[in-house]
């Protein structure tokens, strides 16, 4: 979401409701203070909310009311794991833009012309109470916006020094058929049902001859039609959990056209049979994956690497009055009228193409 930062300052509106009686901090209380240099609260607000504005956006139909309270990780709440990873995100700014010009980097005239008009457009499409609500004012946004730009040309420099060699042996991917028997059916009323003890047994029963049939040269697609089952498919290496990580081990060791035995769990069972050893498509796939990750470890440890000998301080007392439980905060998205140049925004009538 973040790499759509650009695009979602100049797009639009924002919707903000208070819901508690909010807790008020100077603009340029220090949230981070790194060595000389300082984050403070008016850019740590402004990217907390315009963060926030993009997950409540997203995901708060999905995660309810509660999502800000709701478990993240064990112990860790969904604001506790999001703040963590903005003041990660915003130490990280800082020591990007001060090692710029070690990548001979710098913003052209042409990107900064474009951030200082999102920046202006953010301004006057706000009202001055909702811009105070989350410290939006052009100067604020046009500094987290030169921040973002930044990040994103250093941090392509440093990923640029990645290794992109990787062989077929280190991606191999292989690929099998597999037979899914649940332990579970749904009854009349739509709802899930667990299968009793004698039930599960039948089904097993059912499992113990499709995987006969495979080891007596059966189709495993004919085979299981006969019991009105689906043949699912899989790409798979040693160290692949889905879809059950007993059934890649047992699979793992199979050659081509071999099946495995009944693979059982407390949900059901499986029966899967190997049909490549060397999937192209899921090996290309691994392969942009291992590039991927090597490049995001290069970032990761080059940051960390210039974070050490750094004093680095937060000050926890104005960092924790930025509550994502004061106030609701979304994006107005905008419409346009299909062949017209009419924008509304989302609360108004009429619907069209929506600009994200």
């Amino acid at each position: 979401m973040r790499k759509r930062a650009l695009m979602w300052i100049m797009a639009g509106m924002l919707a903000i409701v208070p819901l508690t009686g909010c807790t008020s901090f100077e603009g340029s209380d220090v949230v981070v203070s790194m060595g000389d240099k300082e984050i403070t609260a008016d850019l740590a607000n402004f990217y907390a909310r315009y963060t926030q504005a993009q997950y409540e956006t997203f995901y708060g139909a999905y995660l309810g009311d509660n999502m800000w309270g709701s478990d993240a990780a064990e112990g860790e709440t969904y604001e506790e794991s999001v703040k963590n990873m903005l003041l990660e995100d915003l130490e990280r700014m800082i020591l990007l833009e001060e090692h710029m010009g070690d990548y001979d980097i710098a913003l052209t005239d042409g990107e900064k012309a474009v951030i200082q008009k999102a920046a202006k457009e953010f301004d006057e499409d706000n009202s001055l109470e909702n811009k105070e609500k989350i410290s939006g004012d052009e100067k604020t946004v046009e500094r987290m916006l030169t921040l973002l730009a930044i990040q994103g040309k250093v941090k392509a420099a440093i990923e640029a020094g990645a290794d992109t060699e990787v062989t077929d042996e280190e991606a191999a991917q292989k690929s099998m058929q597999y037979v899914w028997f649940s332990y579970k059916t749904t009854d009349e009323d739509g709802k899930s049902k667990e299968l009793t003890a004698g039930e599960k047994e039948e089904v097993r029963k059912k499992a113990e001859a499709l995987a006969q049939g495979l080891k007596d040269g059966g189709d495993i697609t004919t085979l299981a039609a006969a019991e009105t089952l689906d043949v699912q498919t899989a790409t798979f290496d040693k160290e692949s959990t889905v879809p059950d990580a007993a059934l890649v081990e047992a699979a793992d060791k199979l050659q081509v056209n071999e099946s495995t035995e009944v693979i059982e769990t407390d949900a059901g069972c499986y029966v899967g049979r190997v049909t490549s050893l060397l999937d192209p498509q899921a090996t290309e796939n691994k392969k942009q994956t291992i590039v991927n990750e090597r490049k995001e470890k290069l970032y990761t440890d080059t940051c960390d690497k210039w974070k050490e000998g750094i004093d680095i301080k937060v000050n926890e007392k104005v960092w924790k009055k930025i509550d994502f439980n004061d106030l609701s905060v979304t994006m107005k998205q905008k419409v346009e009228q299909p062949y017209t140049d009419e924008v509304k925004t989302d609360d108004q009538e009429d619907a069209g193409n929506v600009e994200e």
